[in-house]
């Protein structure tokens, strides 16, 4: 793995050649071992406050594994160092709360595009600049759901900076920010799948960039129904790093074939 100070990251602690073309990002660092668990082979390249990489194969596939804390303004800072080393393509796997009544606890979301609610992104781009996820990343993320044979659904996320007043639920002793009566069901009619932390800043900047990038959530709460289980931790890892080997194979064959872009006439 690369050593050179100079060019070392200054919050992931990594450098040019630790990473591959495509990262795994997780919120939590406890879930970078949930991830390489499922691969062929793995190894810790760096670690640092909450950010926690490992870069190994799966299926054949090179691909690394970030962590990046809670939020927003973490996971930008982990897009901004990792694409300066060399990465390209993004995959959030994580954890959320569904908001349609019908999603079970353990479902995934796959998501197509976010609703940006947190601030990180308005720093970067006007507020109406869209959060969309890559489709040729959306494209791997259902084939792997698929392929696993687990509930999932697709549809638009929403990306929030606080997971008490900003998910609508309530403070200390109590206290509810304005408008937290009506979030939820706003939400709902306007067909909004999920709720969570980091996917609006990760498409956003990725689009930016010209760069990839897509997310999967298992479904831990639904806020319709009040259920809540840590059920079915490792499914998005597991999606995420199946479609991370599909994209590979994707690209390989979209080189082959010289296309500009993936698309539906070019079989795996």
């Amino acid at each position: 793995m690369a050593s050179d100070a100079t060019d070392r990251q200054y919050h992931l602690d990594v450098a040019p050649g630790d990473v591959a073309d495509t990262v795994l990002l997780p919120g939590d660092p406890e879930r970078v071992a949930i991830v390489t668990d499922r691969w062929d082979d793995a190894e810790t390249v760096a670690e640092h406050r909450e950010y926690r990489t490992a870069t190994g194969t799966y299926e054949g596939a090179p691909l690394s594994v970030t962590s990046t804390g809670i939020g927003s303004p973490s996971a930008a800072i982990a897009v901004e160092e990792l694409a300066r080393v060399g990465a390209e393509t993004f995959l959030r796997v994580g954890s959320c709360g569904a908001l349609q009544p019908e999603m079970d606890v353990g479902d995934l979301v796959i998501t197509t595009g976010a609703v940006r609610g947190e601030g990180t992104s308005e720093e970067y781009v006007r507020e109406d600049y869209p959060a969309v996820a890559d489709h040729a990343v959306v494209s791997a993320l259902v084939a792997a759901a698929e392929r696993l044979g687990y509930d999932y659904h697709c549809g638009v996320t929403m990306s929030t900076d606080s997971f008490y007043a900003g998910q609508a639920r309530e403070g200390f002793e109590g206290f509810e920010a304005a408008g937290s009566d009506t979030l939820l069901d706003d939400l709902r009619a306007a067909n909004v799948k999920n709720v969570e932390m980091e996917a609006s800043s990760i498409l956003t900047l990725a689009n930016l960039y010209g760069l990839r990038a897509g997310a999967v959530c298992t479904v831990f709460a639904n806020r319709s129904t009040g259920e809540f289980r840590t059920e079915g931790e490792g499914r998005a890892a597991e999606v995420g790093s199946l479609a991370a080997a599909l994209l590979h194979d994707m690209d390989e064959r979209r080189a082959e074939t010289g296309a500009d872009a993936w698309h539906a006439d070019l079989s795996l």
